[in-house]
């Protein structure tokens, strides 16, 4: 089996696994304010997926470049061992949610999840077909951490949970974490790529999913901040129900 058909089928086991997990998890109980809705039903059932992959791959990025450090001085050819399964694993995760936003039909009120997985599962794939840039895609993957967090953030508003001293603390662990495992690395690779990466090819193609990035994580980094710092500049209209589904 050639190294692209490999490839292929660990995106696709991870594709089976994580709608397996979606499919396991109709069983969990629901708190009763997200029971009442489906559209709330179907998003807390989302965020629980996405809580397991946030955890396992923002582990496995992390280890894996602590194991090989020296990735920093060349995102381009170092990689640890596992590092192309955990693209394929992530992959697999971006392709699932992709899914499950279009089929449950929250295209629309999901679209800017849809644009950032396009972008995410294009830059992984150069990476797993190439086997280039796969370090890259390790530090990239970092901001799993801070999803851990904003994903229990996230549930906790969902589900209007009577926990107000636990989101007071989380608040304040989001932006610390949010700095150092999502900014920080954005940062060091937007860095890396002006200075080191030749811009053609897939280094044109990866500098140019970068910068969108960028613009998207300063654009989540301020509503982060607007909606749990400034509360009183929340936006409120015929649609602030619904908005949930992507605060």
């Amino acid at each position: 089996m050639g190294p692209w058909l490999r490839s292929a089928g660990l995106v696709a086991g991870s594709t089976a696994l994580f709608g397996a997990l979606r499919w396991g998890l109709r069983g969990c109980p629901l708190p009763a304010h997200v029971r009442r809705d489906a559209t709330r039903t179907w998003r807390w059932r989302n965020l629980l997926v996405s809580f397991v992959h946030s955890i396992v791959a923002g582990i496995w990025a992390v280890t894996g470049v602590w194991q090989m450090p020296e990735i920093f001085t060349d995102i381009i050819n170092k990689a640890p061992p596992s590092g192309r399964l955990l693209l394929c694993f992530a992959s697999g995760y971006f392709i699932h949610d992709s899914l499950d936003i279009i089929l449950c039909r929250q295209s629309r009120a999901s679209w800017e999840y849809l644009v950032h997985h396009a972008m995410a599962v294009s830059g992984l794939f150069s990476g797993i077909l190439l086997d280039r840039f796969v370090g890259a895609g390790l530090i990239s993957l970092f901001v799993e951490v801070s999803n851990i967090f904003l994903t229990v953030r996230m549930m906790m508003r969902l589900g209007k949970l009577p926990f107000p001293t636990l989101y007071r603390i989380n608040k304040y662990a989001n932006v610390v974490v949010y700095f150092l495992f999502r900014l920080a690395p954005q940062a060091y690779l937007s860095w890396y790529f002006v200075r080191y990466v030749e811009v053609r090819g897939q280094g044109a193609f990866l500098m140019f999913n970068l910068v969108l990035l960028d613009i998207m994580i300063l654009v989540y980094f301020s509503r982060l901040l607007r909606s749990d710092f400034c509360p009183g500049a929340r936006q409120q209209g015929p649609d602030s129900e619904k908005k949930f589904l992507i605060d």
